[in-house]
C-alpha cells in the first residue's frame, strides 16, 4: 500500500499532433504512457472547413495539449511556411484553449516517405509527435507550458 507522502504517479497526457501545410494538413495522435505516435487522417480542407474538422478531433480525442510541426531550412533559417505554422499553432491555441507545443519538423516528409508511408501527411505529423513525446521522457515540460 502506498504511503500518504508518496508522489502520486503521472498522469498519461494526450496529445494530437500536426504537420501544417497550406494544402493538407496531416494528423496523428499520441500519448505519454507508450510515447507513440500514430497517424490519423490528413486533412485537405481549407479556412473554417479546415478548423471545423480539427475542432471534430479535439471533441473526438479529447487531448491534453496539441503540438505543431514547425518547417525550418536545414541551416535553421525561418521561411515563410515557417510563420504560417506558427500563425496556425497561434490558431489553435485561440480557438481551442489547449497548449499548443512547436517541434522543429525538418526531414520528416523525407523519414516518413523513406518509411514507405501511404498518406505522408499524416505519417509526418506522427513522427513529429513522437520527437515531441522523446523529448518529453528526458525533460518534461511544465502542463501549462504553450510556444508563443
Amino acid at each position: 500500500m502506498p504511503s500518504a507522502t508518496a508522489p502520486a504517479a503521472a498522469r498519461a497526457q494526450s496529445f494530437l499532433a500536426f504537420d501544417f501545410g497550406t494544402r493538407r494538413v496531416g494528423v496523428a495522435v499520441g500519448n505519454t504512457l507508450t510515447a507513440l505516435a500514430r497517424p490519423l487522417t490528413t486533412l485537405a480542407l481549407q479556412g473554417e472547413a479546415r478548423l471545423a474538422a480539427i475542432a471534430r478531433l479535439v471533441d473526438a480525442w479529447q487531448p491534453d495539449a496539441l503540438v505543431v510541426g514547425v518547417p525550418f531550412h536545414p541551416d535553421g533559417a525561418e521561411h515563410d511556411n515557417t510563420r504560417q505554422a506558427r500563425a496556425f499553432g497561434r490558431r489553435l491555441r485561440a480557438r481551442f484553449a489547449l497548449p499548443v507545443h512547436e517541434v522543429d519538423e525538418r526531414y520528416t516528409t523525407v523519414e516518413a516517405r523513406a518509411a514507405g508511408a501511404a498518406d505522408l501527411d499524416a505519417a509526418s505529423a506522427a513522427l513529429i509527435l513522437e520527437q515531441f513525446l522523446r523529448t518529453q521522457r528526458e525533460a518534461p515540460l511544465p502542463s501549462d507550458h504553450a510556444a508563443a
